[in-house]
């Protein structure tokens, strides 16, 4: 799971617009490189429909040498609290065993406590959160492990 880079405020545009600023790209690009070397293979990517972190997925997926085609915007993952992302990632198909999520904050702090035991208060802007579940369906999901990348980390 990412949250989105971070986004710029500059420009009057309501929230689902909003772009990624500089930092944001360059972080976005950071993140993808260092994924990229912890050789995760992914069998799908979503990202939410809001333009910061569709932007963000689109870097991340380039820097990770993943085909667009395994990219789907979902409507489920502009949430904020983490309700909404929790029911998708339940109903995705069992036949995906890895999966990249983008999306938003609260709700990837609330899911790394709820199902990762996180501790911190806060998932930075392009941070990665990856979960390992010893589970074989998607809807069995309970809780498993949490470890967290920033992009602040890797600097």
């Amino acid at each position: 799971m990412m949250r989105h880079g971070k986004s710029s405020w500059e420009l009057q545009v309501s929230d689902a617009d909003r772009p990624l600023n500089e930092r944001g790209i360059n972080d976005a690009h950071r993140m993808g490189a260092f994924l990229a070397t912890k050789n995760l293979k992914f069998d799908a990517a979503y990202t939410s429909p809001a333009n910061r972190a569709a932007h963000t997925a689109l870097i991340v997926l380039k820097e990770l040498d993943l085909s667009l085609h395994k990219l789907s915007v979902s409507n489920m993952l502009y949430d904020f609290s983490g309700e909404d992302v929790l029911e998708f990632v339940r109903c995705l198909p069992d036949e995906q065993n890895s999966v990249l999520t983008f999306g938003h904050n609260h709700a990837c702090t609330a899911l790394a406590h709820l199902l990762g035991g996180f501790q911190e208060n806060n998932i930075p802007t392009a941070s990665a959160v990856l979960f390992r579940f010893d589970v074989s369906l998607w809807a069995s999901i309970k809780t498993g492990t949490a470890e967290c990348f920033s992009p602040k980390m890797l600097a």
